[in-house]
């Protein structure tokens, strides 16, 4: 009778503890599930209790009032704050919220705080996938006063502008460059500011894919401005394009946060505007030749280096033309997600400090980007907490409140972006 050999039983360890070692060794994506918890309990708590400040509200529902009436032709599209200003994406998001809410204030702020969260982890994810910050530091992003008020106080457009310019960023680190450039799209359909990223977009894409991906790319982008627009580009092209795509508007002086020290005789000046585009595209420049290109050698290099490729690429596509090995490779390299959204949070930086005027709800366009950008200094972390907190309380808070005086006098703010 043979006799079977005992089992022996081996002593894995068990499954809680080696969650806890993983935890341990990487803590940022429990610690971003439980930001976001407690980040939505906090939102809730801001719309139940922190009274409402009307400001644009009321001006959206007017212009969508118009759409949803028929009216086709942009400059008769108009609210209190003036005419409108936005691109079709906005007419289009905003219906659909009046659809929902019926229009009023409490039920449009509870969906502005489900966006809030969805933003919010967006960028976390972000955050955590390009692993620049200590996994403490990610609770910057929960600490703005002025990012939730934008958000559930306001209900501001520039929240789904940038929700979905974040959401670009996510195929972005995939590679995924036609899927990020429609996202990117629709984004600028909701509010032009989104377009300061696009000189580092295009630069990245002039790296990781040849002539042809770009091209399609940024053909598929053009389609969607399109395909929204198609109502209005239709019936009235000229009114639309004058309107929604405005580059030109000046800025009234009064509601200028960032050069509000400026006499405004120079602050409306052409002069003061050429300066500033000036400083804005010499500061791209700067970063393009010294920085982001920094591994080609420079932007010359980059791009001559660029040239040759196309060149090289057409003398053997046109002299075997059935050699479909050199053809398939369209990407040129995989770019570090690091370098991807360093690039992309640097370059609308840049924008945002030669920006002619900043309003308050301007501050959602990069505040999302103030912790990253401060992690990629050599600074010590009690100076990039120092000038993230300086930042924050600088900004200043709505002026609507404390000037009564102006909005009787019509001097209400004008509702677009110019880019410099």
């Amino acid at each position: 009778m043979a006799i079977r050999p005992v089992p022996k039983h081996k002593n894995p360890k068990p499954n809680s503890q080696n969650l806890i070692q993983k935890i341990y060794k990487n803590p940022k994506i429990p610690f971003a599930f439980a930001l976001l918890l407690a980040d939505a309990l906090l939102t809730a708590l801001i719309i139940a209790y922190v009274p409402y400040t009307k400001i644009d509200w009321d001006a959206y529902m007017s212009q969508v009032n118009g759409f949803i009436e028929g009216e086709r032709d942009y400059s008769n599209l108009k609210g209190d704050t003036g005419p409108l200003v936005y691109p079709a994406g906005f007419l289009y998001i905003y219906t659909a919220i009046q659809y929902v809410t019926g229009g009023q204030v409490y039920p449009a702020q509870i969906l502005f705080g489900f966006l809030y969260i969805v933003n919010l982890g967006i960028v976390l994810f972000i955050y955590v996938k390009t692993d620049v910050l200590p996994w403490w530091a990610l609770a910057l992003l929960s600490l703005s006063k002025r990012l939730h008020s934008i958000f559930v106080l306001r209900l501001f457009n520039d929240c789904f502008a940038m929700t979905l310019f974040h959401a670009s960023l996510v195929p972005l680190l995939y590679q995924k460059w036609h899927l990020s450039l429609v996202i990117f799209s629709a984004a600028v359909s909701v509010k032009m500011n989104v377009l300061l990223y696009a000189p580092p977009l295009l630069l990245l894409m002039l790296k990781a894919m040849d002539i042809i991906g770009v091209i399609t790319a940024l053909s598929g982008a053009a389609l969607v401005q399109i395909v929204l627009g198609l109502p209005f580009l239709w019936s009235y092209p000229i009114e639309y394009l004058s309107k929604a795509f405005n580059l030109g508007r000046v800025f009234i002086h009064f509601w200028s946060v960032n050069f509000k020290f400026v006499p405004e005789p120079i602050f409306v000046s052409k002069e003061f505007a050429l300066i500033l585009l000036a400083a804005h595209l010499g500061g791209l420049m700067i970063f393009a030749h010294y920085r982001w290109c920094k591994q080609e050698g420079g932007l010359v290099s980059f791009f001559r280096s660029r040239f040759l490729q196309m060149q090289l690429k057409a003398s053997i596509t046109s002299s075997f033309p059935l050699n479909k090995s050199y053809k398939s490779s369209s990407g040129l390299k995989l770019l570090k997600s690091e370098h991807i959204v360093t690039t992309m949070f640097t370059g609308n930086f840049i924008g945002i400090v030669c920006a002619r005027s900043l309003h308050y709800q301007f501050y959602s366009w990069y505040f999302c980007s103030l912790p990253y950008l401060l992690w990629r200094t050599h600074f010590p972390n009690i100076v990039r907490l120092l000038l993230f907190a300086g930042v924050e309380i600088s900004h200043p808070e709505y002026p609507y409140e404390t000037d009564n005086h102006s909005r009787k006098e019509g001097q209400m703010k004008p509702q677009s972006i110019h880019l410099v």
